[in-house]
């Protein structure tokens, strides 16, 4: 049908057979920005936020996130991850905070879900603890930078 992969000759979606592939270490790296009022920054720099540690809940909800991808994205292979590691930053310039997602694993298909969902989450569970005094926050660039393994190699985002 076409070169999407998720599709086979009748055009009906499935699962892609990885069966033949070879083991290698895959890596993926992802991030994303949640902008928002400067006063809710401050809430979330200060830890004055009455739901408490808003990153730090948020680092653990995208490292569950990665390593839930395969129940949410409907195609997606189950993956025994080896590593998972979540980084915030403020940017105070711009009001607001960077996700970045690191997802590893060694197996026969990439990480690329794993550390976008991460990312994704992250963000959302910043919006869920905020929303009550930030209605209008937006999350955005969410983005594969790199990935590392399999056959395809290594990719790096130009910027």
């Amino acid at each position: 049908m076409s070169d999407l992969t998720h599709f086979n000759q009748a055009g009906e979606a499935h699962m892609v057979d990885v069966g033949n592939k070879s083991v290698t270490k895959r890596v993926a790296v992802a991030e994303g920005v949640i902008v928002m009022l400067d006063s809710t920054l401050e809430l979330i720099k200060q830890g004055g936020h009455k739901k408490g540690d808003v990153l730090g809940i948020a680092r653990i909800a995208a490292i569950m996130a990665a390593k839930r991808t395969a129940d949410l994205i409907p195609l997606c292979h189950p993956l025994a991850l080896t590593k998972v590691t979540v980084d915030f930053k403020v940017l105070d310039n711009d009001s607001s905070v960077e996700c970045r997602a690191q997802v590893e694993t060694s197996g026969q298909t990439g990480v690329e879900m794993e550390a976008l969902t991460a990312v994704q989450v992250g963000l959302l569970t910043i919006y869920d603890m905020c929303k009550a005094v930030d209605r209008g926050m937006v999350m955005t660039d969410i983005r594969l930078l790199e990935k590392s393994g399999g056959k395809s190699g290594h990719w790096v985002r130009e910027l």
